[in-house]
């Protein structure tokens, strides 16, 4: 992880926020690369699911369409959906370093012989760190001499002898208490509470109180979904793993409306699948891919009556062996429609018309995480290759690398700009290209090498001769000789097979 955020540093995918003033934590700013590797993912998100969306399981198109809402909704939205009142973690703060913890997020370390203080650890610490920080406080002992235990499963009258994560002293940690992760602000000249209102803690929420919007504007039929791409906000205590856990995200979300009476756990079946192939179509790998079913105590409370909640979760390197979040796959039942309709007093329900029934649409949701995608994306791309002067190389699927060929003059004389520019003008329309004149061509290739660029096309004195090229293939280096106006049908083959 390290070297792959330093390589977003120094090749301009993600900077911190504010970095100059010293930062603020949880947030993140994408570069000219990031920017453009972000919007690839993000378009062609839209595209599979909105422009054009999936085969049903009947063999049919399904209907999918889209919505842009306000980041900022009626507080009475969040009060409907369970936000004001249940959206909370357990959080304990350390009396001494003033530091504040996930109960959930740690581990006590208890000694197995009952003598001496217990340590408490980050759910993700490394062994390393682990046997260090126990070399200096536990007096000779070792990781073998405590046995492991989730925070939550220790009593608060056991606290007074765990040191804490940050701490070499017994006894500072308070009780947890629920702690509200939606983030607020207040809304005109005033900042009482009847002006207070939330950033959204999710994309999902405005897309419910639209439904009767889009079934009366659109020409949609059940069953059908809307999708919606933004950011989301939490008020996250610890932000950590890059841009893994933030307080600013962007999702891409789907709420599937359809009838109660249909085979759910079909649909239920068909959208696991579905979003798992996507994944592997743009590049992630499938033994680092894997569906993680929420048990019974984990399930959210829209899903507790449903077909279940799925997780596809993504081996990234801050946590391998083991695997981590990318996509819910949840069974949302009627809660938001029924929920929204008992609060608001609008109805909510949806009229066959066949049948000339009204019924309340059942929900199935696939919400995916943008920024989690991105670094996903990076952590597989990355490729160690100590044969090349760059040490290792981005190995981008091509439909999501930020810039899809590099032209490179072999020297910026003799009239190989001339020839390169005209090529990158004929070519720029239909692609991201990158026109880069100065270094020497080793350098030039090492560079995009860094930044996953699929495609090198070099012009040399021979091109002025005879109107051919030379393209490199990212991966394997090698090099094959094409005639100028071949390139640009060459390299979209190439892209899209």
């Amino acid at each position: 992880m390290k070297d792959i955020v330093s390589l977003c540093k120094r090749r301009g995918f993600i900077f911190q926020a504010s970095e100059i003033y010293g930062g603020v934590n949880g947030f993140w700013d994408y570069g000219p690369l990031g920017v453009e590797l972000k919007n690839n993912i993000r378009d062609l998100w839209w595209k599979t699911m909105v422009i054009t969306p999936p085969i049903g399981p009947d063999g049919k198109p399904l209907q999918i369409v889209g919505l842009d809402t306000a980041i900022i909704q009626n507080p009475q939205l969040w009060k409907a959906s369970g936000h004001i009142d249940g959206f909370s973690d357990p959080m304990l703060d350390c009396r001494e370093t003033k530091l504040r913890y996930r109960e959930d997020k740690l581990i006590a370390l208890k000694p197995k012989d009952s003598q001496g203080h217990g340590f408490v650890f980050h759910e993700d610490a490394e062994q390393p760190d682990i046997e260090s920080r126990l070399k200096k406080l536990a007096k000779g002992k070792s990781f073998i001499d405590f046995e492991t235990v989730p925070l939550p499963n220790i009593d608060y009258s056991e606290y007074s002898n765990l040191v804490g994560p940050d701490t070499k002293t017994a006894g500072t940690l308070t009780e947890p208490k629920e702690f509200n992760l939606m983030l607020h602000t207040y809304l005109g000249a005033a900042s009482g509470l009847e002006n207070k209102a939330y950033l959204r803690p999710e994309t999902c929420g405005s897309i419910f109180t639209n439904f009767k919007n889009v079934v009366d504007t659109s020409r949609v039929r059940i069953p059908f979904g809307i999708a919606q791409i933004g950011k989301s906000f939490r008020n996250e205590v610890t932000p950590r793993n890059f841009i893994f856990r933030s307080r600013e995200f962007e999702q891409m979300e789907m709420q599937f409306f359809c009838d109660p009476k249909d085979d759910i756990k079909n649909w239920f079946d068909f959208w696991k699948e579905t979003r798992k192939k996507w994944w592997l179509n743009i590049g992630l790998s499938e033994n680092k891919l894997h569906f993680h079913a929420h048990s019974e105590e984990d399930l959210a409370h829209y899903a507790k009556n449903g077909v279940g909640a799925f997780d596809i979760e993504y081996q990234y390197p801050f946590i391998a062996p083991n695997f981590d979040e990318l996509e819910g796959i949840h069974d949302r039942s009627q809660f938001d429609l029924t929920q929204h309709e008992s609060l608001s007093g609008k109805k909510m329900q949806y009229q066959d018309l066949q049948t000339n029934e009204w019924f309340t649409p059942y929900v199935l949701e696939t919400a995916a995480g943008l920024t989690r995608g991105v670094l996903a994306i990076l952590c597989e791309a990355y490729t160690v290759d100590e044969t090349r002067p760059s040490g290792m190389y981005m190995n981008f699927h091509p439909s999501v690398a930020p810039k899809k060929a590099a032209i490179l003059p072999l020297v910026a004389k003799d009239g190989q700009p001339e020839v390169a520019q005209k090529l990158y003008m004929s070519m720029r329309e239909h692609m991201n290209v990158d026109l880069d004149i100065k270094q020497n061509i080793g350098k030039r290739y090492a560079r995009q090498d860094e930044i996953g660029t699929p495609f090198c096309v070099t012009i040399d004195p021979k091109t002025l001769e005879d109107q051919t090229v030379t393209i490199r293939e990212r991966n394997t280096m090698a090099q094959e000789r094409i005639h100028l106006d071949k390139v640009l049908e060459y390299i979209q083959q190439k892209i899209a097979s």
